[in-house]
């Protein structure tokens, strides 16, 4: 069987988790790897402040409470993505307002914003779907004349760049995800990228429990206590050692990746003639990192088909998020609005075996088997 992923180990992960557990004064975090990986992030892409997390959802939740959201507060999101982005603003007691999907990519249709807009609107998180960016120009512009905030959901977005800008550093904060089906994973992990200066003292607390800890270990403060609300959001030196190591070879791991999309869509542009299915959409503005590769079909009755005929072949695909306007958990809350390409790539997006180590007879094979289909 060809698996739909495989996490990547680079060889260094076990050598720096030794490192964090034997030479270490403490492996509970914000420690040498911690740092670490923070400062990748920061010097790399010019990000201002960096927090690790334990994983993306953290980060998201995070940045709802920075956000300062009060119950009643509106928050417009994407219904295709997944739960988590809206869970971190539904648990601060926000009202969620969904948006749809662009006609040629699953991200926000930036064009239905503003429609959504009402006074009591106080977010907007743009969801960068398979690292492909989100118009950030028109989604900054609007959330500029409105006053609202705006967080990147950049879970699939790490060394995606919009116009130059990386993404997940274009709003006032961003959040990746580092699961073990990312670019760049720890297993679980995650970070809050905190572009406006304005959240950078409460985020620190926040993301120690709601204590000035941090400051107390730069010696900034003789003594720390609860001055905020806050969790455990921060990981173990474990975790952030293992992710160092992946950091560390992230021009091989994403030059692999971006091979892989390559050669997916050089070899199934071949076949599109026959109008089964549409290729992914990469809008001029945008770069792509070689998160995933996925097909649109035609109707979920032939989405269907092609996975089990895959699967039959010993290849495993498959689809992705379902709405969130029509889950178990939100639908009667929805206000009725339709939402029909949200719903058209719940139904018909299939997604590709990719992971680093698909050699190129595995790539011929799975290419091969669809053509035949």
């Amino acid at each position: 069987m060809i698996d739909f992923n495989k996490p990547y180990l680079t060889g260094k992960e076990v050598q720096y988790i030794n490192e964090a557990v034997n030479k270490e004064l403490h492996i509970s975090g914000n420690g040498k790897f911690t740092k670490l990986c923070q400062q990748f992030f920061e010097r790399r892409y010019g990000f201002k402040k960096c927090l690790l997390t334990t994983s993306c959802t953290d980060a998201l939740e995070m940045a709802a409470i920075l956000c300062d959201i009060q119950p009643g507060d509106e928050v417009i999101i994407p219904s295709f993505t997944f739960v988590s982005t809206a869970n971190a603003f539904v648990l601060r007691g926000a009202k969620i307002v969904f948006a749809d999907s662009r006609k040629d990519h699953p991200g926000i249709d930036e064009s239905k914003i503003e429609s959504l807009i009402t006074s009591r609107t106080r977010v907007i998180v743009p969801v960068h779907y398979a690292g492909v960016a989100c118009d950030m120009d028109i989604i900054m512009d609007i959330a500029k004349r409105h006053n609202l905030l705006v967080v990147e959901d950049a879970a699939h977005a790490i060394d995606s760049f919009y116009k130059g800008k990386p993404l997940g550093g274009i709003g006032h904060m961003g959040c990746f995800s580092f699961h073990e089906t990312k670019n760049i994973q720890c297993g679980e992990g995650g970070m809050l990228i905190i572009n406006d200066e304005r959240f950078s003292k409460r985020a620190e607390i926040i993301w120690e429990k709601g204590t000035n800890r941090a400051e107390f270990f730069r010696g900034e403060v003789n003594k720390y206590g609860w001055v905020d609300i806050g969790s455990s959001f921060l990981p173990s030196e474990i975790i952030a050692a293992f992710l160092y190591a992946q950091l560390e070879n992230i021009e091989v791991i994403q030059n692999r990746r971006k091979e892989i999309w390559e050669q997916y869509y050089s070899g199934l542009n071949k076949i599109i003639f026959r109008n089964q299915f549409k290729l992914p959409f990469l809008p001029n503005y945008s770069t792509k990192n070689g998160h995933m590769f996925y097909l649109v079909c035609k109707s979920l009755v032939e989405r269907s088909a092609l996975i089990d005929f895959l699967k039959k072949n010993n290849i495993l695909t498959v689809f992705h998020y379902l709405s969130l306007h029509k889950s178990p958990f939100f639908h009667k809350q929805h206000d009725g609005r339709e939402l029909p390409e949200a719903d058209r790539y719940s139904d018909c997006l299939l997604r590709l075996p990719f992971y680093y180590e698909l050699n190129e007879s595995d790539l011929k094979f799975i290419l091969d088997t669809i053509e035949t289909i």
